[in-house]
């Protein structure tokens, strides 16, 4: 396994062909990676950084055809469910297998752009470096100096002015190798008076050694945009899951957050919102779901910079069998956004004597004409529930499914059809 240097760095680039703006962009954040220290909030981040394999070559070229796809990786794709959805719903797909997209199809006849993130850099250069870093900085953090220094993969997608498609595009992701590090890097631009919903899939086989995804998301949403980006990660709990995701939104604009947390076992997650635009508006609806051996840290951010403009936070979290579910979030209110609106929801159900759930909320209002509500329920499943469910002929696991299922069911609204019965079927399991 080679480890992490400049010498890396450099035919890391020059294996991807890239041109010499990318390569120095890269060596920078590495050495920014090198200075940086591990988040001061959160859980504890225990990464040996010396055993992750940064970077797995494709065995075969990108393809827009299953049946060239490596048989055994095809039939991962296919036990997933993703190439069954891909006829079924989807306008176009990408799958990243490892460290790269192997497979992409574009359904669609409209004129976007959607392929990968290394292929727009070669097809596009112009646009890409009009967006790349611009929204995250590789700066910010040590995860994002990170992503950064040996991005990899990832969707670029552009969808011109008054365009909207008829059905969802797609991203899956997979991990297979043990301690393999995944830094795909996503930019989506949804121009003036256009709409984009946008679905990701995350699922890694169990292993017994970490890994390591770190990916960064920069979304544009454009005025009279309208943008839905919605995620159910799976990642086995040998997994550290650790993403920066931020979208800006113009006057009149709509950015939605649909963020489920099954699996790792860390996720430090907050899909923000910059609210530019007067009349923006930007919401975020998530689950967290923790069992044992998992600690997940995920929220959401809403900073109102425009007058007039509205956010909405609905946090669901789910503890059980010694799991730890916590909420961390920020709405920042600014002096010139006047009579702006915000909301934030917390609800957490705790199923054991054994589980953890924790809130830290952090709401700033610096203008006297506009408001943040605030409200956290915190509830145990009460003994008397439990005992009416079992008393109708339900097992115990039963009846806390249907409670838990009961306590979710606006989350699942908010999702596809084909990804909400996904979800069912991951909560039972």
């Amino acid at each position: 396994m080679e480890k992490l240097s400049e010498d890396f760095i450099i035919n890391l680039s020059k294996k991807k062909n890239e041109p010499d703006w990318m390569r120095e962009f890269r060596l920078k954040s590495y050495q920014e990676f090198l200075k940086q220290e591990e988040p001061h909030f959160g859980p504890k981040i225990n990464l040996d950084f010396d055993k992750i394999l940064y970077y797995k070559e494709r065995e075969n070229a990108l393809t827009n055809n299953w049946q060239d796809v490596k048989k055994d990786v095809r039939d991962t794709f296919c036990n997933l469910g993703v190439i069954n959805a891909e006829e079924r719903y989807l306008d176009g797909v990408t799958n990243q297998y490892e460290s790269e997209v192997i497979y992409h199809n574009q359904k669609t006849t409209k004129n976007i752009i959607f392929t990968s993130t290394d292929d727009a850099l070669q097809k596009y250069p112009l646009l890409f470096q009009k967006y790349f870093n611009n929204l995250v900085k590789y700066n910010e953090n040590k995860y994002t100096a990170l992503n950064g220094a040996v991005w990899s993969g990832g969707s670029f997608i552009y969808i011109p002015p008054h365009t909207k498609l008829d059905r969802p595009l797609q991203s899956y992701f997979r991990i297979d190798s043990e301690a393999l590090g995944q830094f795909e890097r996503t930019i989506i631009i949804v121009d003036d008076d256009s709409e984009l919903e946008y679905i990701e899939g995350c699922t890694a086989r169990v292993h017994n050694s970490l890994a390591l995804h770190a990916g960064v998301v920069e979304i544009y949403v454009g005025k009279n945009a309208r943008c839905r980006y919605s995620t159910i990660q799976n990642w086995s709990t040998d997994v550290y899951n650790l993403v920066t995701k931020r979208a800006i939104v113009e006057e009149n604009g709509q950015m939605e957050w649909i963020d489920g947390n099954i699996g790792s076992g860390l996720t430090m997650k907050y899909p923000s919102c910059i609210l530019k635009g007067n009349n923006a508006m930007g919401n975020s609806i998530s689950i967290a779901y923790a069992k044992k051996n998992q600690i997940l840290d995920a929220g959401a951010k809403m900073i109102h910079l425009g007058k007039n403009t509205k956010s909405n936070i609905v946090s669901k979290s789910i503890a059980l069998e010694g799991g730890t579910s916590n909420y961390r979030g920020t709405v920042l209110i600014s002096k010139g956004a006047t009579n702006s609106q915000a909301i934030v929801k917390c609800d957490t159900i705790i199923l054991d004597e054994i589980s953890k759930s924790n809130t830290y909320p952090k709401n700033i209002l610096n203008n006297e004409s506009s408001t943040i509500e605030h409200e956290a329920i915190v509830s145990k499943v009460s003994g008397e529930k439990l005992f009416y469910l079992m008393s109708q002929g339900l097992s115990m696991d039963k009846a806390k499914e249907l409670l838990i299922l009961g306590f979710i069911a606006d989350f699942k609204k908010s999702l596809p059809m084909e990804y909400a019965v996904e979800l069912n079927r991951l909560l039972k399991e």
